[in-house]
């Protein structure tokens, strides 16, 4: 399958960081998600019950990161994909996950998580 359905640069804020102090503020993390999604029977119809659904994934990456604090880029990331392959049955997806200004000298650092037949 080669249809997807991608979010680029959903923004959150969220308590992160290894060290103590990084809780004490809510952190900028920025995503750009793609998921393979089969919408063949969507573009056929035009019926939105056959699309998955971006704003509700927006919501729920959303929701999770600011639900809690985490140490790692690396725990959101893959937590989000069990998330977001559970609740929405996907089989492939990547993300990209930005915590941007963490080093001084680069715009951003971050990870990439990639599962399933996800082909970049």
């Amino acid at each position: 399958m080669a249809d997807k359905v991608f979010i680029h640069e959903l923004t959150g804020f969220a308590s992160i960081g290894a060290y103590d102090w990084e809780h004490t503020i809510k952190q900028r993390l920025i995503f750009n998600i793609e998921m393979e999604w089969d919408f063949t029977q969507a573009a056929k119809t035009d019926d939105v019950q056959y699309c998955l659904n971006y704003a509700e994934v927006s919501e729920k990456v959303l929701q999770f990161v600011e639900s809690k604090p985490f140490k790692l880029v690396e725990t959101v990331a893959h937590q989000i994909a069990d998330l977001l392959q559970q609740t929405y049955n996907i089989q492939a997806l990547r993300i990209e996950l930005h915590k941007p200004k963490a080093v001084a000298q680069a715009s951003s650092v971050g990870v990439i998580v990639e599962r399933g037949r996800h082909a970049s």
